[in-house]
């Protein structure tokens, strides 16, 4: 039998609330797939592809009605919703690339009949909640302009690099090297430029993100090896270019 999940382990994992979940269930959106022996409402993982469609809509800003009618449009399967759902983000105003990314992984996966777990749908939920609660819509609006203005080429050239540069400071770090010397230099030089290559230079983003990485420190070393210890190193490393 698969793997399910009660609300709290849900709501723990992507930052949902309980209230949020019932409430989505009470709009005839979210349906348990069952009850436990104590009564507890379970969720599948077809119930969690179910919430990322949810969740993506209205981070579009959609009422609860509008996302009703689109999941329940044509009485889609599962599969045609969530690509209806990725043709709405990339022709409307999706929100940043990152979450676009993982939903068009997600769809390719479907298309080619394979099978979504469960890890990847929390994820992906996940990181849509996190960006909604810690980035404005103006900023949210930003972000998308400057994934557009990069291109989806630079986009992969810019998510290719960052596993390279995380992975050399962190071996910096493990071997105590001074954030001042030339081999750190070199790494913070590239850090600084893929982190302007995301916030396109905007002080009020950047200064997002760092609260998000302090919010959130264990959901954003999950999802980019960034621990609070590596971030401190990179930060002190980074401050000490200058204007270099």
């Amino acid at each position: 039998m698969s793997v399910r999940y009660t609300v709290s382990q849900i709501a723990r994992r992507t930052g949902l609330t309980v209230r949020a979940l019932h409430h989505y269930e009470a709009a005839g959106l979210l349906r348990p797939v069952a009850r436990s022996a104590a009564g507890y409402r379970v969720y599948g993982e077809a119930e969690l592809l179910r919430l990322q469609h949810i969740v993506s809509l209205k981070a579009l800003g959609l009422s609860l009605a509008d996302i009703r009618a689109c999941i329940h449009a044509d009485a889609p399967s599962l599969g045609d919703a969530l690509a209806r759902q990725i043709d709405r983000l990339r022709h409307a105003i999706v929100r940043q690339h990152e979450l676009l990314g993982r939903l068009e992984r997600i769809a390719q996966r479907l298309a080619e009949g394979g099978t979504i777990d469960a890890e990847t749908l929390f994820n992906s939920i996940e990181a849509t909640i996190t960006m909604e609660n810690h980035f404005s819509s103006e900023q949210l609006e930003a972000i998308k302009a400057r994934g557009e203005a990069l291109g989806a080429e630079r986009i992969r050239e810019v998510e290719r690099a960052w596993p390279d540069v995380i992975a050399g400071m962190q071996a910096a770090l493990a071997l105590d090297k001074d954030p001042a010397s030339p081999e750190v230099r070199a790494l913070a030089r590239r850090w600084r430029s893929l982190v302007r290559e995301f916030t396109g230079g905007d002080a009020g983003i950047l200064q997002s993100m760092n609260a998000m990485f302090r919010a959130e420190p264990a959901a954003m070393q999950a999802r980019t090896g960034i621990d609070s210890v590596l971030m401190a190193y990179a930060a002190k490393a980074v401050g000490l270019l200058g204007e270099d």
